[in-house]
């Protein structure tokens, strides 16, 4: 029972008040507090009561008292030696005391009530030494202290980060330069927000920056992202997609030194090998991309006195420089393909490589692979073989010059006939044609992002294309007739074919490519439904993919007569590693074409832009933004009736690539 005149004290918002008590009904205290104000008190708030009660008049003498006392309490407090008062009475055998027993220790016997209320105020602040519970003071053992006492300082050295962080930030944010003489924290705490963009919660240190942004008033959608790029850690379209995949960008210093080390090596040394031939004198030449530096792929061609055509495919070997044991091995499988972005390329082998003694430059002399395969006049393949070679490139083509070439140039004229006929074959075996344009993004100095369509099946990359299916159909039906295991590439026929021949519209082919089959990778053959064959492989991309490099070393060591390089269950785990690796990949390689479709329709936003209609469902539709070949669907308006075929316009309402989000209407 805490009568009226008693003086009482009472936490709020961790400060303690003082206040007099006017009545008590119930449990429930009427008081007047320092502060002038009634209130009602729950007894239970009570922390200490003054054994003295004081009976004052006036509203404006009980104020000054209690703010008096208020002033003597929190100065006693100051003066109390509290880790004393501890060490004494950690060495008896309780663990639990009175207040007034512990406060006579520094003020002595007689206690006055602001004597004793300060020792309790000095628990409460201190937290260290001592916790009140029950009206009783508990005194913590040596290791509660240091704990205490570290968890202590730790919350000061986070305080303090966050503090001078957050001035930092906004410094950063409003354009000024902090070096990491001004904020030695810098790189640690830029670092930490980085991690928090790209993986949110799952950061290490994601309760951190989020009190660090809403300290410096940064935690607003992409404030984050933004203030990286002021600081220099990040470029303006930074690849977020490929930092989160944590896919290897950069080679380390020794695989660079091991890299280098490789030499290019001379005729003489490469024709030591009894089985490599000597194909120098080949008319060989590249066709590639006009900005491609990494071939990997030649061609020759020669029409024999029987009408026949030898078609000769050669391959970089890559064999030749690495083993499965070779760092680079690893580090291709790690990787499993080289990346192309508009922004620039990652390669799976380093550049002195895949654009130096590796790539099949003009008038180098280059080991090979070479598939020396005999046509008929109709596209049958009558014979072929795989030799180790050495090559020299006659000449360098671009796409762009052999279509311009095709009909005056003879090796080309050729070439381009066999590839009509083998692409007939395939057709009639099956084969799906979907040869959707390219969709080409250039992005210029100043980040304004531009998109041309080129065709797929130009006579010129078709020509590259049916010679490099026929090349990986060789290598698979060799591997087959070997009986040795390899690594297939198959497809199981369309959940529903829509289309057959060679032309076919873009409509078709968007709705054709709805119903395919996932493609499969397996160790031993099978059919591949898309390409009409009846076992593929790929070993036509040893620079640029590591399944191919694998298939290579495979059909190298059996052409030298030295068996199987890879067993079965070698196969089987690189497989399963490059099935998951180029997932990875394959991921980012999406996502980053995304960001750049969406950042070039930023630019349109409010604007109306050509669509296909690819189908139409009951509730949506679904389309092809004609300009840059991107998928989107509308709900059904029923006032604006369309069919599957139709080009309509439609208008892109909001995007915002960083988010990740595109709105169109009707």
């Amino acid at each position: 029972m805490t009568p009226p005149g008693t003086i009482i004290e009472y936490l709020d918002s961790g400060r303690f008040i003082c206040g007099l008590v006017l009545q008590n009904n119930n449990n429930r205290l009427r008081l007047l507090n320092q502060n002038g104000r009634e209130m009602n008190l729950p007894a239970s708030r009570v922390v200490t009561a003054s054994k003295t009660k004081h009976q004052l008049a006036s509203r404006e003498d009980r104020i000054a008292l209690l703010k008096e006392m208020a002033a003597i309490r929190a100065a006693l407090t100051d003066s109390i030696p509290l880790e004393e008062i501890w060490e004494l009475a950690s060495e008896e055998e309780e663990e639990a005391f009175p207040a007034d027993f512990l406060a006579e220790l520094s003020f002595g016997e007689n206690l006055t009530d602001d004597q004793s209320a300060a020792f309790l105020r000095a628990v409460f602040t201190d937290r260290f030494f001592f916790k009140y519970k029950n009206e009783m003071v508990n005194v913590h053992t040596p290791e509660q202290v240091e704990q205490l006492r570290h968890q202590r300082q730790k919350e000061q050295e986070k305080e303090e980060i966050l503090t001078i962080g957050a001035t930092h930030l906004q410094s950063i944010m409003q354009g000024n330069q902090v070096s990491a003489e001004q904020w030695p924290d810098r790189e640690r705490i830029l670092g930490w927000i980085a991690d928090f963009v790209l993986f949110g919660s799952e950061a290490a240190q994601a309760d951190m920056v989020r009190q660090l942004l809403k300290k410096a008033d940064l935690h607003q959608p992409n404030r984050a992202y933004h203030l990286l790029v002021r600081a220099g850690i990040w470029e303006k379209d930074e690849n977020l997609a490929l930092l989160r995949a944590e896919q290897p960008v950069e080679f380390t210093a020794e695989l660079m030194a091991h890299a280098v080390s490789i030499e290019e090596p001379t005729a003489e040394e490469l024709l030591a090998d009894p089985k490599r031939k000597d194909f120098r004198e080949l008319n060989t030449l590249t066709i590639d991309g006009a900005s491609t530096r990494d071939y990997d792929d030649a061609l020759h061609v020669e029409e024999l006195d029987n009408g026949d055509i030898l078609v000769g495919v050669h391959i970089s070997d890559v064999s030749y420089f690495i083993t499965p044991k070779d760092p680079l091995f690893l580090e291709g499988m790690e990787r499993a393909t080289s990346l192309y972005f508009p922004e620039g390329q990652i390669p799976m082998m380093p550049r002195e490589l895949s654009q130096g003694v590796f790539s099949l430059i003009k008038d180098r002399v280059r080991p090979a692979v070479s598939f020396l395969i005999k046509i008929s006049p109709e596209g049958d393949i009558k014979s072929s073989k795989i030799v180790p070679s050495v090559i020299q490139v006659k000449r360098q083509l671009s796409y762009t010059e052999t279509d311009k070439m095709m009909e005056t140039d003879r090796d080309l004229n050729l070439l381009n006939k066999v590839r009509q006929q083998l692409r007939l074959k395939r057709v009639e075996r099956g084969a799906l044609l979907l040869s959707f344009p390219d969709v080409n993004i250039y992005v210029n100095n100043q980040g304004k992002v531009a998109i041309h369509l080129s065709p797929s099946d130009s006579p010129s990359r078709n020509l590259v294309s049916e010679c490099m299916i026929l090349a990986n159909g060789v290598a698979a039906d060799y591997l087959a007739a070997q009986e040795a295991p390899g690594l297939f590439r198959s497809q199981p026929p369309p959940r529903k074919r829509l289309i057959s021949g060679v032309q076919n519209s873009l409509q078709d082919i968007a709705c054709q490519r709805r119903f395919l089959s996932r493609g499969e990778l397996t160790v031993h053959p099978k059919p591949h439904s898309g390409l009409g064959l009846n076992c593929y492989t790929t070993i036509t991309s040893p620079i640029r993919r590591f399944l191919d490099t694998a298939m290579q070393l495979q059909i190298s060591h059996l052409i030298h007569g030295k068996g199987m390089l890879f067993s079965a269950d070698m196969c089987k785990n690189f497989a399963g590693t490059i099935q998951q690796k180029l997932g990875r990949a394959n991921k980012v390689r999406q996502h980053r074409h995304r960001y750049w479709i969406l950042r070039y329709l930023e630019e349109l936003t409010g604007k109306r832009v050509s669509a296909l209609v690819v189908s139409h469902g009951p509730k949506r539709v679904s389309l092809i933004l004609l300009d840059c070949l991107f998928d989107i669907d509308l709900p059904v308006n029923p006032s604006f009736r369309v069919e599957p075929g139709d080009t309509v316009k439609v208008r892109i309402a909001k995007v915002d690539a960083l988010d990740n989000t595109l709105r169109v209407d009707w």
